[in-house]
C-alpha cells in the first residue's frame, strides 16, 4: 500500500547561518554570493519575487563591501518569525556616507533625458552610486550598518514566512 509522504519540513539552520565566506582573491564573489543566498532562501520555502528582491538588494551590499572594504567577508542569514535579515561583514569599521533618498519614486523616468522610455531607464541604471538607493527601495528602508571594533556589518531585512530556527 502506498502511503503519501508528509511534506518535507523546512531545513533547520543555526541562527545566524553563515551563507558564504570569501576574500578579495575569491573569483566572482558577488555571483557566488547571489547563488548561495538564492539557494538558501529557496530551501527555506521562499520563491519568486521575495527571493529576487532579497538577492538584488544583498548583491548591492556584497558589491559595495567587495569594492570598498578589505576582507575577509562573510554573509550571514538571521531568521525570525516574520522576517529574515541578511548581513554582510567586512574588515573596515567605517560606515560609508549614506546618500539622501528621495521621498518620491527613486527611479522615476525623466522624459527630458534621451527621449524617456527605455533609453532613459538604461541611462539611469548605467550610472554608478545607486546601489544603496536600490537597497533602500527593495527593503522599504529596513537596512543599515553596525560597527564593531574591527568590522562593519551591512544588513538588510525582508519580510518572510520562514520558521524561526533555534
Amino acid at each position: 500500500m502506498n502511503r503519501p509522504h508528509p511534506p518535507s519540513p523546512r531545513p533547520v539552520f543555526p541562527n545566524p547561518y553563515v551563507v558564504l565566506r570569501w576574500t578579495s582573491c575569491t573569483p566572482n564573489a558577488p555571483a557566488q554570493a547571489r547563488a548561495a543566498l538564492r539557494g538558501v532562501l529557496g530551501q527555506l520555502g521562499l520563491s519568486g519575487e521575495a527571493i529576487s528582491d532579497a538577492v538584488l538588494a544583498v548583491s548591492e551590499l556584497v558589491a559595495n563591501a567587495t569594492e570598498h572594504a578589505p576582507g575577509p567577508y562573510e554573509m550571514r542569514l538571521r531568521l525570525a518569525a516574520a522576517e529574515f535579515v541578511c548581513e554582510i561583514e567586512d574588515a573596515d569599521p567605517r560606515v560609508p556616507e549614506i546618500p539622501a533618498f528621495p521621498s518620491d519614486a527613486a527611479f522615476a523616468l525623466d522624459p527630458g533625458r534621451r527621449g524617456g522610455g527605455l533609453d532613459a531607464l538604461l541611462s539611469l541604471l548605467a550610472e554608478r552610486g545607486r546601489g544603496l538607493s536600490i537597497v533602500h527601495e527593495l527593503t522599504q528602508g529596513a537596512w543599515g550598518f553596525r560597527c564593531t571594533h574591527n568590522t562593519k556589518i551591512a544588513w538588510a531585512s525582508f519580510p518572510a514566512n520562514v520558521r524561526c530556527c533555534p
